[in-house]
């Protein structure tokens, strides 16, 4: 299905994404290594592993149902580490 191979492209490019902006925001403020930036990081990383266990999931009752849920998912969550990354940015 190409849909769970874009799914899958689209978490991992959301998150890399991410992570990519971390790391140019701590640059930009001259801030390597901050508690609040690895937090970020790890959240990213924790969410990446999340999201691909779920779309690997074969025992579900609707699949498509379940990849539209994973997409969701992978919204709001994106959105929440924007915000966190925009504080301390």
């Amino acid at each position: 299905m190409a849909s769970i191979k874009n799914l899958k492209k689209d978490i991992n490019y959301v998150l890399g994404d991410i992570i990519e902006a971390v790391y140019l925001v701590e640059a930009s403020a001259n801030k390597e290594n901050s508690t609040e930036a690895n937090a970020i990081v790890d959240e990213a990383i924790a969410t990446f592993d999340d999201l691909i266990e779920k779309v690997n999931k074969k025992d579900v009752e609707n699949r498509k149902a379940h990849l539209k849920v994973v997409k969701q998912e992978l919204e709001t969550k994106a959105g929440a580490l924007i915000e966190q990354l925009n504080k301390i940015g």
